[in-house]
């Protein structure tokens, strides 16, 4: 027996909106431009997450502007990319196990685009930006944001020496790293495929360990399920999903420039490619009785590396 319940269409059911991520994939497979794309991954330090419970909106808002502010900071700089990036962020606040672990994921392409010379600027097929440039970036952007507020003072002071998780990842042409982000957009920490059991007030589900890549089962207690469930519910009204440099809706001008210099490029490669010959036609072998094509049946190895013996000889 299966049941299938109807859609509540909330953004954090673990059960539903399966066709609503569908179409956001396409609509994001739209925007992507030719080239290598990477995967930006900023991380919140652990020191800081039980502070960001306090006041979510705060933490994740400045988690977002300051992560996109030292990628762009550092894009910009003519030793790396020397214009502005595409970013594409979608917040995840849990771990495989549904623990508190608050980051934001970025699908960049490589490159940049440079507003004053109206060219993009390619990014090596392998390297984008310096994760350990980036990790001090970031974590500066992210001090001074929060100084504004209270809360900055019950930080401890060893969060801003020691360093901060940055990752970037090639992933090719994009495709395929949309498709793993999608289902974060309209479900939230845990599908109810993984809960293998329910007795005796516990909940069993599965995860697969990031690190070792081996699968386990976790049990808790059912109100412990229910409380690291909930933390990962985020502020009503809250967007999870931004976009910045020429992807942000109010660059879509910027985005057709470089989607039109993408394509000036492409045909003048064309352009510039030697023209194409024919290739000749095959040789036909005719009989020489019948003048009929003929076709190669078998090759006859030779079985001996000299030839037969003559008698007599």
């Amino acid at each position: 027996m299966r049941y299938s319940y109807h859609s509540c269409r909330n953004r954090h059911c673990p059960q539903c909106q399966h066709a609503a991520a569908q179409r956001w994939l396409q609509e994001q497979q739209d925007l992507l431009l030719p080239g290598p794309y990477f995967l930006l991954t900023f991380t919140l330090p652990a020191a800081l997450r039980s502070s960001a419970q306090q006041p979510p909106r705060l933490i994740y808002n400045l988690l977002f502007r300051a992560s996109a502010a030292a990628a762009q900071g550092l894009a910009r700089d003519p030793r790396f990319i020397g214009g502005q990036l595409g970013l594409i962020g979608i917040l995840q606040t849990w771990a495989r196990n549904l623990t508190y672990h608050p980051h934001i994921h970025y699908l960049v392409p490589g490159g940049g685009w440079d507003p004053a010379t109206q060219a993009w600027h390619a990014a090596r097929p392998d390297f984008l930006l310096p994760v350990k440039a980036l990790s001090e970036l970031f974590r500066a952007k992210f001090r001074d944001g929060l100084r504004k507020h209270a809360l900055f003072q019950q930080i401890p002071a060893r969060v801003w020496q020691q360093d901060w998780v940055v990752h970037c990842l090639p992933v090719g042409n994009g495709a395929p790293a949309l498709k793993y982000l999608a289902p974060y957009v309209f479900q939230v920490a845990i599908s109810n495929k993984r809960i293998v059991s329910l007795a005796n007030d516990q909940v069993s589900f599965v995860y697969t360990d990031a690190r070792t890549h081996q699968r386990h089962t976790c049990t808790l207690d059912a109100l412990d399920f229910i409380d690291r469930f909930l933390q990962h519910v985020l502020p009503k009204g809250f967007c999870k999903v931004r976009y910045y440099g020429c992807f942000s809706p109010t660059q879509r001008t910027t985005l057709q420039a470089v989607r039109h210099w993408f394509a000036q490029t492409i045909i003048e490669d064309a352009a510039a490619k030697p023209p194409v010959t024919a290739a000749p036609p095959p040789v036909i072998i005719r009989c020489p009785q019948c003048q009929q094509p003929m076709a190669v049946v078998a090759t006859l190895r030779p079985t001996a590396r000299c030839p037969p013996p003559v008698a007599g000889i």
